[in-house]
């Protein structure tokens, strides 16, 4: 079941990709672009998910049924 532990377990996956990204991008002239566009990638992924998993979790509006027909007015 959801839990807020999933959110922490989470988080702490995405700051470890992160720290593996940062060590092990490869050497040379693009290192900034490599370690930046990993890490802003893991960040992107990880809040899209979490916002996506909050939502479903605490909705703002109440689910309705959709099986259920307002009685129809004969004309």
């Amino acid at each position: 079941m959801a839990s807020g532990w999933s959110l922490i377990i989470g988080l702490i996956v995405v700051v470890a990709a992160s720290l593996a990204a940062w060590f092990f991008s490869p050497k040379g002239e693009n290192l900034t672009v490599w370690r930046s566009t990993l890490i802003l990638s893991f960040i992107s992924c990880f809040l899209m998910w979490a916002i996506v998993f909050l939502a479903q979790w605490h909705p703002l509006i109440a689910p309705k049924r959709g099986d259920i027909r307002p009685e129809r007015v004969p004309e």
